[in-house]
């Protein structure tokens, strides 16, 4: 075991596992990220906590993820390389590592000009890739970036994300690959519409041995209504939505309701795909419906390892 992590023991163990994604509040409110820790406790083997997602100040996933420890649920704790050089990275880690946090997903981060603060100025010193190579040294060889010995490793889960439709399409596996390379031990996927475009993707990874060697996990986004589904559609980069689904919720009297039966639909389909390991749910801003969703999936109760 590389950390000894919740999640880690689920997915070692073959159970198919559940995650979902928790963004900390605009805020200093602890009480908001304890209440939905609170709320997603034993319906999720583990929960992403966001870093500055869309590139918006919010509380820090370090914090966010040590409050969500205390109550009890897995943090899944997201690091972006948009705000950090290779020194703050390593020093981040190893105090989210003191503090009991053991799942990392190594993430480039949203371009500043997407949020708030456009005049901030990014880091990038490394990218994910990068990233994820110093992390794997840092926690197999004992060593940080400069190959200096570190008095105790950290012990940490690491994953990465990838997106089997981003364009070239061609390079999406070969991406995948170099992201196992540096170190992804899990890999959390893009929001998945078209399952049959996702097990093609999926072949050609299986094809190429790279199944073996990682943890897949298809992402899926409940919709609420038509319009989300039409934006997501026209408007956000390397997402696929199928004219059926946008159909779909368009005829639907309840938007909701819809896109409710529409995530049950597709995590069945993804608990059948050859190679794919679980199921990262992001109800963006609609985390009170993970509980009911996991429970009608058949997801629940989560496995004890």
């Amino acid at each position: 075991m590389r950390s000894g992590s919740n999640l880690e023991k689920v997915l070692e163990a073959g159970h198919f596992a559940v995650t979902c994604e928790l963004g900390p509040p605009k805020g200093a409110d602890g009480e908001e990220v304890r209440e939905l820790a609170r709320l997603l406790k034993g319906n999720v083997d583990a929960a992403n906590v966001t870093d500055n997602q869309t590139a918006v100040v919010r509380m820090s996933s370090i914090g966010a993820a040590r409050l969500m420890l205390d109550e009890g649920l897995e943090p899944v704790m997201q690091m972006v390389t948009r705000d950090r050089n290779r020194i703050a990275i390593q020093s981040d880690i190893l105090g989210a590592a003191a503090m009991g946090i053991k799942n990392v997903l190594c993430l480039t981060g949203d371009h500043q000009s997407l949020g708030n603060n456009p005049q901030a100025k990014s880091v990038w010193d490394i990218d994910s890739l990068q990233q994820l190579a110093m992390l794997k040294a840092m926690r197999d060889e004992g060593v940080d970036a400069v190959g200096e010995e570190l008095k105790r490793s950290p012990e940490i889960f690491l994953g990465a994300a990838a997106n089997p439709f981003g364009d070239p399409t061609s390079f999406r596996v070969t991406r995948l690959a170099k992201k196992i390379t540096a170190g992804a031990d899990f890999i959390q996927t893009q929001v998945i519409y078209d399952v049959a475009r996702y097990e093609e993707w999926m072949e050609e990874a299986r094809d190429r041995g790279l199944l073996d060697k990682v943890h897949v996990m298809g992402g899926i986004v409940p919709l609420k209504s038509a319009g989300a589904a039409k934006y997501m559609q026209k408007m956000v980069a390397g997402i696929y939505v199928p004219d059926e689904v946008v159909k779909r919720m368009k005829a639907a009297e309840k938007g909701k309701k819809e896109g409710r039966k529409i995530a049950l639909e597709l995590i069945e389909q993804l608990r059948t795909v050859k190679g794919n390991h679980g199921v990262h749910i992001m109800a963006i801003m609609w985390e009170k419906l993970i509980p009911k969703l996991t429970e009608e999936a058949g997801l629940l109760p989560r496995p004890k390892v």
